[in-house]
């Protein structure tokens, strides 16, 4: 019973602790899910000032942090995010992006041109090389994915129909 009383009593420095910690995490990740953690502990300060035992102050900051998780967090993002500039960038823009084969392109290297007009190594998709061989020079091709400083492409040309037999 004694270390049930002490914990009682000296309750109100846990919620500080966990409050400010809270709030640091959240001036880090600007996420706004420790600030809702932050104010539910808040609650739970103020439930343990005005004489609440140690569980219903627990419940108290569990039930408010849940409510301003589900309900004030989603708004309060979307007013955050609504100025972003949805445009890809870096080497998400380079994704999808055409461009025409310099040097020969297979497997392990070549080189494109791509339509920004930057010169990138390059090499095919190796399910592609199965299909049609290497890429020659003034082939189209399309830029699949970047792997470190490699444009893996693949050809942009649409495939000739095969001749009925």
């Amino acid at each position: 019973m004694e270390l049930i009383e002490t914990v009682e009593q000296w309750a109100w420095i846990g919620w500080l602790v966990l409050i400010l910690v809270f709030l640091v995490i959240e001036m880090l990740t600007l996420d706004f899910t420790f600030l809702m953690l932050g104010i539910g502990g808040l609650a739970g300060l103020l439930a343990d000032l005005l004489g609440a035992p140690i569980w219903l102050q627990v419940i108290i900051a569990a039930g408010v942090a849940a409510i301003l998780v589900l309900v004030l967090r989603p708004p309060l993002l979307r007013r955050l995010r609504r100025g972003e500039d949805p445009t890809p960038s870096n080497v998400d823009a380079l994704i999808g992006l055409r461009g025409t084969v310099v040097s020969s392109v297979g497997t392990h290297g070549g080189q494109v041109k791509l339509a920004n007009g930057d010169i990138w190594t390059a090499r095919a998709e190796a399910d592609h090389l199965a299909e049609a061989g290497d890429l020659e020079p003034g082939m189209p091709v399309r830029v699949s994915r970047i792997d470190g400083a490699t444009a893996v492409v693949r050809s942009d040309s649409p495939t000739p129909p095969t001749p009925a037999v």
